[in-house]
């Protein structure tokens, strides 16, 4: 598993057209969350089928594709909080009780792919509310080969702790090797709260 993260130099409006995607994520989201608890289906298919046509609707400013990365977002997410065997709400533990409620922060992550992010010669293309924004990035020889020799897994836009945003590109030489990166995260991230049931 090789991570490539790429800090992108933005200008205040650059900035705040990202901070708005974040936040417009965020809501996506959220508003996927109490499905996953109230039918225990995190399955990003089943989820897709499930919710996809109502997203749409209720949030026609955002593309169909941005809304297909937050149903896999949502789903990362409880796959993380329900399933890994160190989470203290792990659906074992709980047995039959109401699963807790995921919210998503503003400053979530906000996950994109080939229709949502694109990269030639050292520019990435990506989508935002209002159209395309671009960036240079400073590729090394070596980050250049691996999006031609290894499998791109995921592309995350986060916010750094001084403001700025970074992407990062996480290449798999195999499907073993993805796998082994998703079980390895056992911390629930700062963006993710989870709330109880009472």
């Amino acid at each position: 598993m090789y991570i490539l993260r790429l800090r992108l130099d933005t200008s205040p409006e650059q900035k705040a057209r990202l901070l708005t995607l974040q936040a417009a994520f965020a809501r996506l989201c959220n508003t996927l969350a109490p499905v996953v608890r109230d039918t225990r289906c995190w399955n990003r298919v089943a989820l897709h089928h499930m919710t996809y046509k109502g997203l749409r609707e209720q949030f026609p400013e955002i593309g169909s594709q941005m809304v297909c990365n937050a149903i896999y977002s949502v789903c990362r997410a409880s796959r993380l909080v329900y399933q890994h065997p160190k989470s203290p709400f792990n659906v074992a533990r709980l047995d039959n009780s109401p699963l807790p409620l995921l919210r998503f922060a503003d400053s979530c992550p906000v996950y994109f792919d080939r229709h949502t992010l694109s990269l030639k010669a050292g520019q990435v293309s990506m989508y935002t509310l209002d159209g395309r924004m671009r960036f240079q990035l400073a590729l090394r020889p070596e980050d250049e080969a691996a999006f031609h020799e290894q499998k791109l897994r995921e592309i995350v836009l986060s916010q750094q702790s001084g403001g700025g945003f970074e992407l990062a590109f996480s290449f798999a030489e195999t499907d073993t090797d993805a796998a082994d990166a998703a079980a390895a995260a056992d911390e629930i991230p700062e963006y993710l709260m989870v709330e109880e049931t009472a």
